[in-house]
C-alpha cells in the first residue's frame, strides 16, 4: 500500500481514536473533534464528492480562513483520488475567477456569503464549476450548506473511497499551490502524494512533534508551509491543531495564550510585530527594572549561542539563565503565549538577522526554515543545536542543494515538485534535466556548511553604470529601526539608489506623543531624521554604489488590498513601482548625478 496522507489519517483514528485533532473556539470553548471523528468527516465528504461526479485527476477548491472544512475538503479531494487548490481570501473576483478556470475545478468551497459573491460574480465564465459549497454563516442562493454538501455522501459506500485510497500512486498530483505571485500570474505547483509524505516524515523527524504536540492554524492554508504545519506534518506525527479564530494581532496573542503551543510557525512580519512591541516595552523600562533587563538579555544571549551549537550553559552561567529566566523570560513567554513552545520556525521570506538575535536574548530560540512552494516548503533548515543566525540553516537530510555557476540555489530530492499544471515550458525552466529544480535565488554555503541566501536572481538591481546590487541585504539594516515598517530600494537602471519606506504605526505613534508631534507622520521632520540616521549607519558599511542617496516616507503601510504585498507579506516590487511612481520620480527629478 502506498504511504499517502490521507492513509496516514486512517491510521491515527486506528492508534489513538480519543485524542484531539483539532479544536475550534465556539462560544469562548476550545470544542474538540477526535481523530477518528476527523477521519470519519474526511471519509464522508470525500464520499459526497464521489456521489456529486468528482473523478480521480480532478480538483476542487477552497476559499476561506482556516477553518475544519478547509483541511477536510483538501484531505477529501486527496482522498478521493484527487486535488485540491487554495485562494487566497484576500483574491478578488477576477483572481479567484482565474484558478477556478486554470484548475477546471468542477466545486468550490467558500468560507461565507462574501467569499460566494465572487465566485457568483463571474460564475457565467466558468463552465466546469457545477457547486459551490459554503462552510457556515446563512444560506446563500444557489449554493450548498456544508451540512447539505455531507448529506450527499450517504449515496455512497464507504468501500468505495476505501478502494481510491488504494489506488493512489506515489508520482500522482495531490494538491496544487497557487504562488502568490510577486510578478504576473500565479502558477499552479503541482505536489505529489511521496513529495507530501516524505517532507512531512522529515519535519517530524527534525522538530520532535508527536502526539503530544500543538499548533495553532492562522496563517493561510493556500500557502504549503501553513498546509505543511496545520494538516501534513500534525497527521504524520498525530499532534492536535488549534485553528485560530482570527488573523488579527490581538486576537492571535489570545489564542496563543490560551493554546500555548508547542510548535509555532510565524512569517517574519509576525516575529517583527512581536519585536516591535517587546523591544518598545523593554525601552519603557526605567532605573532597577531596566538594569535586570539588560543582564537577563546579556545572560540570554550568551546562553543561547551555545545552544545554537548543541550546547547547554554550565556553572555560573547556568546558574543566571536559571535567574533570568524566572524573574524575566518566563513572564514574556507567557505574555505571548509561548511558555511551552519548544520548536519556534520563521519562514516563507527572509527575516533580519537582528530580529532573531533579539529573540535569542530574551530565551527565545527561533529556527529559520527556507525553500518555496516548489520543494514542499523546506530546502534547509536551522536544525536544534545546529543553527548559526544570518543563516537558513543547513540541507534537509535526504536534499541535496548546491550553488549554479551564477549563485542560484540549485535543489534535488523527493521533496521536488512534479511540475507546473498546464505549463510545460516553465516547468522546464524551473527543473533542469538532471532533475534541479531551480529556485531563483542567490545564495552561498559558508565553511560549516550553512545556508546563506544572498538575493534573488529577478530581484538584482543593475544601475546605470551596470553594477548589480541585491537589495535584501539593504533593507534589512534600514528595517532594524523600530519606526520602520517596510524599506524597498529603487535604482535599476538609474545613476543611484533611493528608497521607499513605510512606518511601522505604532513605534511611529509613539513618537509623535513623546515628541508633540501633530499632523501627517510621514512629513515629521523629527521621523525623518530618525530614520535618517539609520540610514547614515547602514550606509557607513556598504560600498559607495551601494549607498542609498535619498529616500521618501509613504504616507501609508504597503497593503495586502492594494497589491504591493502577497498574501504571505512579501513585497511586490512591480506594484510598489507603478503605485508609488511620482515618489519614486521625484526623487530623481532635477539630479545631474
Amino acid at each position: 500500500m502506498v504511504d499517502t496522507i490521507p492513509r496516514r489519517l486512517l491510521e491515527q483514528a486506528k492508534q489513538r481514536p480519543d485524542r484531539p485533532a483539532y479544536l475550534v473556539k465556539e462560544n469562548g470553548v476550545w470544542k474538540s473533534t477526535s481523530w477518528a471523528g476527523y477521519a470519519r468527516e474526511v471519509t464522508q465528504a470525500a464520499r459526497a464528492l464521489i456521489a456529486l461526479g468528482f473523478q480521480p485527476g480532478q480538483r476542487v477548491c477552497l476559499l476561506g480562513f482556516n477553518r475544519p472544512e478547509w483541511v477536510i475538503l483538501d484531505l477529501a479531494a486527496m482522498t478521493a483520488g484527487g486535488a485540491a487548490a487554495g485562494i487566497y481570501t484576500t483574491s478578488s473576483a477576477d483572481e479567484v475567477a482565474y484558478i477556478l478556470s486554470h484548475s477546471e475545478a468542477p466545486l468550490v468551497l467558500v468560507e461565507n456569503a462574501d467569499q460566494a459573491k465572487k465566485v457568483f460574480a463571474k460564475r457565467a465564465e466558468l463552465p466546469t464549476l457545477k457547486h459551490v459549497v459554503v462552510m457556515r454563516g446563512p444560506k446563500v442562493d444557489g449554493a450548498m450548506s456544508w451540512d447539505d454538501f455531507m448529506s450527499r455522501g450517504d449515496a455512497v459506500s464507504e468501500k468505495d473511497v476505501l478502494d481510491r485510497v488504494d489506488a493512489l500512486k506515489p508520482d500522482e498530483s495531490a494538491t496544487l499551490i497557487y504562488t502568490s505571485g510577486t510578478t504576473g500570474p500565479p502558477k499552479a505547483v503541482m505536489l505529489s502524494h511521496e513529495n507530501l509524505a516524505w517532507t512531512a516524515n522529515v519535519l517530524r523527524d527534525l522538530t520532535k512533534i508527536d502526539a503530544s504536540g500543538r499548533s495553532l492554524s492562522y496563517l493561510p492554508l493556500s500557502h504549503i508551509a501553513e498546509q505543511m504545519a496545520t494538516i501534513h506534518g500534525p497527521i504524520t506525527g498525530g499532534a492536535s491543531v488549534y485553528f485560530a479564530e482570527s488573523i488579527d494581532p490581538k486576537v492571535l496573542v489570545e489564542n496563543l495564550k490560551e493554546v500555548r503551543p508547542t510548535l509555532f510557525f510565524g512569517v517574519p512580519r509576525i516575529w517583527e510585530k512581536f519585536h516591535a512591541t517587546l523591544d518598545g516595552r523593554m525601552r519603557e523600562a526605567t532605573g532597577a527594572k531596566a538594569k535586570l533587563v539588560q543582564w537577563a538579555r546579556s545572560v540570554g544571549t550568551r546562553a543561547s549561542a551555545l545552544r545554537a551549537k548543541g550546547e547547554e550553559p554550565t556553572g555560573a552561567l547556568a546558574l543566571q539563565y536559571a535567574l533570568a529566566e524566572r524573574l524575566v523570560f518566563s513572564k514574556i513567554k507567557q505574555a505571548i503565549g509561548l511558555d511551552q513552545a519548544t520548536v519556534l520556525v520563521s519562514g516563507a521570506a527572509p527575516i533580519a538577522k537582528e530580529v532573531i538575535e533579539f529573540f535569542a536574548s530574551i530565551g527565545i530560540l527561533i529556527q529559520e526554515i527556507y525553500g518555496q512552494s516548489e520543494d514542499c516548503g523546506p530546502t534547509s533548515f536551522n536544525l536544534a543545536g545546529r543553527t548559526k543566525f544570518g543563516s537558513v540553516g543547513v540541507p534537509l537530510p535526504g536534499v541535496e542543494v548546491k550553488i549554479g555557476d551564477d549563485g542560484e540555489i540549485l535543489v534535488k530530492g523527493k521533496n521536488v515538485f512534479l511540475g507546473y499544471f498546464k505549463d510545460e515550458a516553465a516547468t522546464r525552466e524551473t527543473i533542469d534535466e538532471k532533475g534541479y529544480l531551480h529556485s531563483g535565488d542567490l545564495g552561498r554555503f559558508d565553511d560549516e556548511g550553512f545556508l546563506h541566501i544572498t538575493g534573488r536572481k529577478k530581484e538584482i538591481i543593475i544601475t546605470a553604470g551596470g553594477k548589480n546590487i541585491t537589495p535584501k541585504n539593504i533593507e534589512s539594516a534600514v528595517k532594524n529601526h523600530p519606526l520602520v515598517g517596510e524599506a524597498v530600494v529603487i535604482g535599476d537602471r538609474r545613476k543611484y539608489l533611493t528608497m521607499l519606506v513605510t512606518l511601522e504605526p505604532d513605534a511611529a505613534q509613539k513618537v509623535a506623543t513623546e515628541k508633540g508631534i501633530r499632523g501627517a507622520l510621514h512629513e515629521s521632520d523629527a521621523i525623518r531624521a530618525e530614520i535618517q540616521r539609520q540610514l547614515d549607519e547602514v550606509n557607513e558599511k556598504l560600498a559607495r554604489v551601494e549607498q542609498v542617496k535619498k529616500f521618501t516616507i509613504l504616507p501609508r503601510p504597503f497593503g495586502i488590498d492594494t497589491g504591493e504585498l502577497t498574501p504571505t507579506l512579501k513585497i511586490k516590487r512591480s506594484v510598489v513601482a507603478r503605485n508609488f511612481a511620482s515618489e519614486i520620480e521625484s526623487m530623481y527629478a532635477g539630479d545631474k548625478d
